[in-house]
């Protein structure tokens, strides 16, 4: 980190030694058109992911949470896109959503509907890695709300059954606030996770088309290694730990202050 920050402070290229610039890469920050670029196409990716993330994740835990049949199988199933390699799955999901090659189109082209650009497509790259991100990461979610759904007190749940109340009034007033904690959670870290979002861009579209899917994170790799101005990169780098690490601190006050535990 000391390191880093020392490079910050440099117009260093990685190869030849750079000189001292102060703050200089500091204020570039403000300037930087491209920054903007990737600082909002983070936040849009977070925006489009994390709610179906929870959603999604909370509705098929509750459905493996059930007794029925191949339980084991459909549990396996949404828990393997989250352990395999998300480079592996970038490259994949590349073939798959190709627009000229891609089985999606071919798909699309049989039922008589026009071929789509997907990952060439400025208006639709960005959306297209959601929906692939969302298949390779909600998996962590429903496997941890199935564990938190284990916490709840089915007594209750009966008690209220018998009272007369609604599938919907469990679900609200006793489900829910027993699982607060653990949505408030996997909240908090989906941001996390999304802010630090890189292979599956970097395997797919490589913020292409455009720049339409150009990220935090790999702005800072192509700063580095693609435009090797390594200290300005430093210092972007710098500026967006320091961000997280006040949103993490933020979120352990938020929670502490609610009774809920991150």
């Amino acid at each position: 980190m000391v390191w880093a920050f020392l490079l910050s402070l440099t117009n260093s290229n990685l190869v030849g030694g750079g000189h001292y610039i102060g703050a200089a890469n500091y204020h570039a920050l403000l300037r930087d058109p491209l920054l903007a670029k990737a600082f909002k196409n983070t936040v849009v990716f977070t925006l489009l992911y994390l709610p179906a993330g929870i959603v999604g994740g909370l509705a098929v835990a509750m459905m493996l949470s059930r007794k029925i049949k191949l339980i084991g199988f459909y549990r396996t199933c949404f828990l393997v896109p989250f352990i395999a390699a998300s480079a592996a799955e970038g490259l994949l999901m590349g073939f798959i959503f190709d627009a000229d090659f891609g089985i999606v189109n071919s798909v699309l082209h049989r039922v008589g509907i026009e071929r789509q650009g997907f990952l060439q497509d400025p208006g639709q790259a960005l959306f297209v890695l959601a929906v692939v991100y969302f298949w390779t990461q909600f998996g962590f979610n429903v496997v941890i709300f199935m564990a938190a759904l284990q916490e709840v007190p089915q007594e209750v749940v009966e008690a209220a059954e018998i009272d007369g109340a609604s599938r919907w009034s469990v679900f609200r007033h006793v489900v829910l606030p027993t699982i607060r904690p653990v949505t408030y959670f996997l909240a908090v870290w989906g941001v996390i996770e999304t802010f630090q979002f890189f292979d599956l861009v970097y395997t797919t579209t490589k913020g292409g088309p455009l720049n339409s899917t150009i990220t935090l994170v790999l702005y800072i790799w192509q700063l580095a290694f693609n435009f090797f101005t390594a200290g300005y990169g430093a210092a972007v780098a710098y500026v967006l730990f320091f961000a997280s690490l006040l949103f993490i601190l933020l979120g352990l006050a938020l929670g502490r202050r609610r009774g809920m535990s991150v």
